[in-house]
């Protein structure tokens, strides 16, 4: 879920010390280096899927059949706490815009309406003072966090809600991006983007991917990849914190806000 370029050879190096500890533990058919493909949904639909990330938004509503849980990773970056994180609510810096309910009848970017930091904790922070009416002009999409950061950046619209771990990413690699937006606030907390498996993937390869999980957290020589990173740990038996999404949709829906517009 944060494989920016510049992260690309630390989540190569995380994989590889995974894969390793994998073989070493008997499994067969490890890949060698992981699969990039911008069909993610087809990727967690895939029945031999070993190992992934997913946003826990469209997993619980769209894949709960398709997937099972292995771990959330504990995230070190502003914004979170445990294995939870939130959302940034950003501006332009030279916007006069405080607070959310400042940004009425303005411009939203969402990076996709299946997110759960770009737009169902925006929609659950929107939904107590939209009144149950349109709060924005309009709401465009743009494919990723960080072309929703660019949009703000540029004018081109006036609020996004950016995941804090992909903010702390982009703070420290594109600071001149990001001095260019102001944070007006932040979601609730929920559960950060797990680690999933195939729900064909039986108990006994799961058991290993956890124990596997479990050394990598703590492993000498992978440090510089945690760090890179910002992991921190990983925290299991977490399936029950991601049905709380669904919680936050309904609690939209009630106050007459089911969609962000």
């Amino acid at each position: 879920m944060y494989d920016l370029p510049q992260l690309k050879p630390a989540t190569d190096a995380f994989w590889h010390a995974i894969a390793e500890r994998l073989k070493n533990a008997g499994l067969t058919a490890v890949p060698a280096s992981l699969t990039r493909t911008d069909d993610y949904q087809g990727a967690w639909r895939d029945p031999d899927l070993l190992f992934g990330q997913a946003c826990g938004y469209p997993l619980v509503k769209q894949f709960k059949s398709a997937v099972q849980i292995v771990a959330t990773p504990i995230y070190g970056s502003s914004g979170c706490e445990g294995f939870e994180h939130c959302s940034f609510f950003i501006v332009n810096a030279k916007a006069q815009h405080r607070t959310l309910r400042d940004v009425r009848g303005s411009v939203c970017a969402v990076n996709s309406f299946d997110s759960n930091t770009g737009m169902n904790l925006l929609r659950a922070a929107i939904a107590p003072i939209a009144e149950s009416n349109d709060f924005f002009r309009s709401v465009v999409i743009t494919g990723s966090h960080h072309k929703s950061l660019e949009a703000v950046a540029e004018g081109r619209a006036d609020i996004a809600a950016i995941d804090c771990v992909s903010f702390a990413h982009f703070e420290r690699f594109e600071p001149e991006l990001t001095e260019r937006v102001s944070k007006i606030g932040e979601s609730v907390r929920t559960a950060a983007p797990p680690y999933i498996t195939a729900r064909k993937t039986d108990a006994g390869i799961l058991r290993v991917l956890r124990e596997v999980l479990n050394d990598v957290a703590t492993a000498p020589g992978l440090e510089l990849v945690r760090s890179a990173l910002n992991i921190e740990g990983f925290a299991f038996e977490t399936d029950a914190d991601y049905e709380r999404l669904l919680l936050i949709e309904e609690d939209a829906a009630a106050l007459g806000y089911p969609e962000l517009r």
